[in-house]
């Protein structure tokens, strides 16, 4: 990007994860340009505002001068989740039916499990339970009952909501959840609950949200819908906190807008939105919808997503256009009810720790990670155990008066000791023969999850092109990618604030879902469908309102917001159900319930095949979902023009000793942002930038399109 002092900056994408913190600035005309700077965990303004001049300092701005024009930001990051799986949220009471009140510490029998590798799943005496959000000593219970059909079998007795929370106000509980059997079917009496909590919580003088599960997730699965509405007091209370100091800073540096967050369904919310813990995860979310986006751009429709950051490798599909949406994911071993886009993760990233184990000397990599301090090659990290990017050092792979632009200096020497003494040694190798074996262990790991994450769906990696990105996927992308035949495979120029990318990308979002059972047989008359159709109608109306709300809420007009409705669908008696874009916009009778089944059959096709459709079962809607939108700024793709192959002379920044397949070879080394369009360089080259690292080993060949993207080829 050109120097430049004055530029309309519109739009601010932001990935505050683990490790390093990414920023995305997006100017009027769709040109961007990309900051990076180490997270600061303890205030994440502080790396934020680094990584933003980081980013700036391309365009010749200084803050203040892009913040005034900036018209919103999007912040996606860790800090959520992380709170949830180091069991660090907020002290919180909670409300349940009376004789159910241990039901939220056992948990479902799924979570004992969740996270385990096959061969501990198998065996019993390995499940474990973690400590539940909420203690036994701080749940009361409640005397009523709904059923299943939401028909009320015992009254609400009213002065047993009154000491249930009169008794939490006493221990000094920080939030309120209230959370009763099958009240998304009738959600009377829990809210009745809510409001005497309310009057209780008033009376005492004391300032404790109450979060009544029916005004927030009402769908079935009480374990989910429990899990989901402690969280949003849990651990999304203090996110708020985090964001308003994050847009406090910001507002000191002349910014005047609010930020939005990635939600797990892949759009963006309000970080005043009342369902904050739709954006637990929100990091590895943004750079699948940027690949979406650049997919859509450009004409890729299937697409293998592969991020590698300081501590994960998160992956997902996207097909024929289409992400997957999962509508209970499980997430830090707990189950939960929002809709995530389906992601796969590995805990294997650029600052996973390596150690042996102490019986079997087995090499061990993860789960556990360095975060921000890199490894012990960086002198003040205080880190004493070896990391993958130790290993990396060791072999030449990256620059260590290069990283973060030479922001941080890095010392080989004593990356070298710490592999000799921890690894090399006790397996009896050479310091370089260890690492390399490291970072080939590494590698198959990633290669074999990949490829059994695609084939377990019934796909080829050769329909499919695999994007490369965060700050690690271009260092390990030949490595993880090698023999599985893509039909090509993607690495942005940008990889390195790919995710910060994919949020300035995302659609200003809001979404609402609700369970339904609307069950029309295959003989179904004119008049049950036309009632299947009024069942849905009512319910995308109930959830237009919510949408609209907190659109009102956010200083936007109705009229500027698009709704699209959608459902969930299955054919009855089966297990699973398939989310669907409505092809209408409001259903009112028979004919409009016959044109939702035939998108359902259609989509069905898509993802099985036409001969699995079993219309003679009948159908099953099993939620409704309502999704509203408006028109942001987004980045535009670059295009340059397409020159020669051989790389312009000041690209070229001399070679370095690269170590694979146990030799020592000279690889060329260039300058990224240098490269133009057209170039092809083949290996062993390394093309370094600020931000990241473009390992093309022996074997191997890269070209720069015009889209600054490049492609890697095997030879």
């Amino acid at each position: 990007m050109s120097l430049q002092t004055t530029r309309d900056v519109q739009v601010l994408g932001i990935d505050a994860g683990g490790t390093m913190t990414d920023t995305f600035f997006v100017d009027r005309d769709g040109e961007f340009a990309v900051g990076k700077a180490q997270t600061t965990p303890k205030d994440e303004s502080h790396g934020l505002l680094e990584s933003s001049s980081d980013a700036l300092s391309h365009w010749g701005m200084d803050l203040q001068g892009a913040f005034k024009t900036l018209r919103t930001g999007v912040y996606s990051g860790t800090a959520m989740l992380n709170r949830v799986v180091q069991r660090q949220g907020l002290e919180c009471g909670l409300i349940v039916n009376a004789g159910m009140e241990d039901f939220h510490r056992m948990g479902r029998a799924i979570q004992s499990y969740l996270g385990y590798a096959y061969e501990d799943r198998i065996h019993l005496n390995t499940h474990r339970y973690d400590p539940p959000l909420v203690p036994r000593d701080r749940t009361r219970g409640v005397i009523e009952r709904v059923d299943m059909m939401g028909t009320v079998v015992i009254p609400l007795r009213e002065e047993t909501a009154r000491r249930a929370a009169k008794e939490l106000i006493a221990k000094g509980v920080a939030g309120i959840v209230i959370s009763l059997l099958h009240s998304y079917k009738n959600p009377d009496n829990e809210r009745r609950v809510r409001d005497i909590v309310e009057e209780e919580v008033a009376a005492a003088g004391a300032n404790i949200p109450v979060f009544a599960s029916a005004d927030y997730y009402p769908v079935r699965k009480e374990s989910h819908r429990t899990n989901t509405t402690i969280l949003e007091a849990y651990a999304a209370e203090p996110s708020r906190q985090t964001l308003a100091q994050i847009t406090e800073a910001f507002h000191d540096k002349g910014a005047g807008f609010d930020f939005r967050v990635m939600a797990t369904h892949g759009g963006t919310i309000s970080r005043k939105a009342r369902e904050l813990a739709r954006t637990i995860v929100s990091g590895p979310i943004g750079g699948v919808i940027g690949a979406k986006y650049l997919g859509e751009s450009l004409g890729y429709k299937n697409i293998v997503c592969s991020d590698i950051g300081g501590t994960s490798f998160d992956l997902s599909l996207i097909t024929q256009g289409n992400l997957v949406i999962r509508n209970d994911p499980d997430m830090a071993r707990l189950v939960l009810s929002l809709p995530l886009v389906a992601l796969d993760s590995v805990g294997a990233g650029a600052g996973s720790f390596v150690r042996l184990d102490p019986y079997t000397h087995a090499i061990q990599l993860g789960p556990d990670s360095a975060g921000y301090r890199v490894g012990v090659c960086w002198p003040e990290s205080g880190i004493e155990t070896v990391t993958i990017s130790d290993c990396h050092l060791v072999l030449g792979y990256i620059n260590p008066d290069n990283f973060l632009g030479g922001q941080v200096k890095l010392d080989r020497q004593r990356a070298m000791d710490a592999v000799r003494t921890q690894v090399a040694e006790p397996l009896g190798l050479s310091v370089e023969d260890a690492a390399a074996g490291v970072i080939e262990l590494m590698d198959q790991d990633l290669r074999d999850h990949m490829k059994s994450m695609i084939s377990a769906k019934g796909y080829s990696p050769a329909s499919f092109t695999c994007f490369s990105y965060g700050g690690a996927g271009p260092v390990h992308c030949y490595g993880y990618t090698e023999g599985l035949g893509f039909e090509d495979v993607v690495v942005p120029a940008w990889a390195a604030g790919f995710s910060a990318f994919g949020c300035a990308a995302a659609d200003f979002e809001y979404r609402y879902d609700k369970s339904l059972d609307v069950n029309v047989p295959p003989d179904a008359d004119e008049a049950a469908k036309a009632e299947a159709a009024a069942q849905l109608q009512n319910a995308w109306a109930e959830l237009s309102e919510s949408v609209l709300i907190e659109f009102e809420a956010n200083g936007f007009d109705r009229k500027d917001v698009t709704l699209q409705p959608a459902f969930r669908m299955q054919y009855r008696g089966q297990l699973n159900d398939l989310e669907i874009d409505s092809p209408i916009q409001t259903a009112q009778g028979a004919r409009d319930w016959e044109r939702v089944v035939d998108a359902f059959n259609d989509a069905y096709a898509q993802v099985y095949a036409a001969s699995a459709r079993s219309q003679e079962l009948g159908y099953s809607v099993t939620s409704a979902i309502m999704r509203g939108s408006v028109d942001i700024s987004k980045p535009r793709i670059p295009r340059e023009e397409i020159q020669g192959e051989t790389p312009p002379a000041e690209a070229y920044l001399g070679t370095r000793k690269f170590y694979r397949k146990r030799t020592w070879l000279d690889a060329r080394l260039f300058h990224m942002e240098s490269l133009v369009p057209g170039n092809r360089i083949v290996g062993p080259a390394i093309i370094e930038s600020d931000a990241t690292t473009f390992v093309v080993p022996d074997g191997f060949e890269t070209w720069l399109d015009d889209h600054r993207l490049f492609h890697l080829k095997e030879l």
